[in-house]
């Protein structure tokens, strides 16, 4: 209890001078880890202080990971690594290379003093509210990729409004929040547009667009290009079973039914760029070499997560579209 200091008009708050006093007792070895601290209503008796300011401070050093809870028994030194400032709940949908590439930036940008724990939803609306239900008061910001599931919003909603931020997918139930997002409407629509002029020599496009996990602007955008400039077009669910016709082009935003695609035009000895064409989504290392290289719309993701990091770093409460671009290659 002498080591913690709280005193008056020295113009910090009192539940400031509480944290700053047990990280000092930490960093002088004073308390060490599954110490037991003070009790809340100890340290309001001593420095005559509300049970809210107390349970402020306790929670924020909760928050960063350096105190942990056990319900009816009090707080303890969980970390003695007070450099932490903040821990970071980060929820994404699933890990692949472009999402690596967006972690990878993301934890480069936010330095050594922060410390990220990711976790994974796979779609699934069951896990997504059981991790966020789990994080809720254990870390300083949380950061969510809520795609397209139901009832997200609700959950989210659960969640200290102003310590969240929501990561490449948006919608308008989440408009309160701080965003870095794809605005997959306005640029597959964009994308497409400004390869319009490879795409005018053939006669169809194909979306193949399953809508479990892919984003519904996709489609909005696809259909909206397709109206506008007079193209034939058709969206699929899934692509089994099907022939290709010379003169289609396909738009695909999953990686597995780029695979099946390639692999049904050369059992019907089609030649990519010529009898056919392919628009893929979000860019890859190999896109580049695959079949001579494989016309891509995709966002930056090391920007993304560079952006996101930049915002939390610096509290900026915005909403923010990543860029995109679109990738020419001989596939169209």
């Amino acid at each position: 209890m002498k080591y913690i200091v709280v005193q008056d008009n020295q113009g910090i708050p009192k539940y400031k001078q509480i944290i700053h006093s047990i990280e000092k007792a930490v960093s002088e070895e004073k308390l060490k880890k599954d110490e037991k601290l003070p009790s809340v209503n100890k340290i309001c008796l001593a420095y005559s202080l509300s049970r809210d300011t107390v349970l402020q401070a306790y929670d924020e050093l909760k928050k960063r990971g350096i105190v942990y809870a056990i319900p009816g028994k009090g707080y303890y030194i969980k970390s003695t690594d007070i450099a932490v400032k903040q821990r970071i709940f980060l929820l994404f949908e699933e890990l692949n290379s472009f999402k690596e590439d967006l972690y990878t930036a993301f934890l480069d940008e936010v330095g050594d003093h922060v410390e990220v724990d990711i976790y994974f939803h796979h779609f699934n609306p069951t896990v997504f509210q059981k991790l966020v239900q789990d994080a809720q008061g254990n870390y300083t910001k949380y950061i969510i990729m809520p795609t397209n599931l139901t009832n997200a919003a609700a959950v989210i909603k659960t969640l200290p409004a102003n310590e969240v931020y929501i990561l490449d997918q948006t919608n308008s139930d989440l408009n309160q929040y701080p965003a870095v997002f794809q605005n997959h409407k306005k640029d597959i629509y964009e994308g497409l547009t400004a390869g319009k002029f490879k795409i005018d020599k053939y006669e169809k496009l194909i979306l193949i667009f399953p809508g479990f996990r892919e984003p519904l602007g996709m489609k909005d955008g696809f259909v909206n290009f397709c109206k506008d400039f007079s193209f034939e077009y058709e969206v699929l669910a899934e692509f089994k079973n099907r022939n290709i016709a010379k003169g289609e082009v396909y738009v695909i935003p999953n990686d597995r039914d780029l695979v099946a695609v390639i692999e049904k035009a050369k059992q019907q000895k089609l030649i990519l760029g010529s009898d056919y064409g392919i628009i893929s989504y979000n860019e890859t290392p190999l896109k580049k070499v695959v079949e001579n290289g494989i016309t891509t719309i995709s966002t930056d993701f090391q920007a993304m997560g560079r952006l996101l990091a930049q915002m939390i770093l610096k509290g900026k409460k915005q909403q923010m579209a990543n860029k995109f671009s679109l990738l020419l290659r001989n596939s169209l």
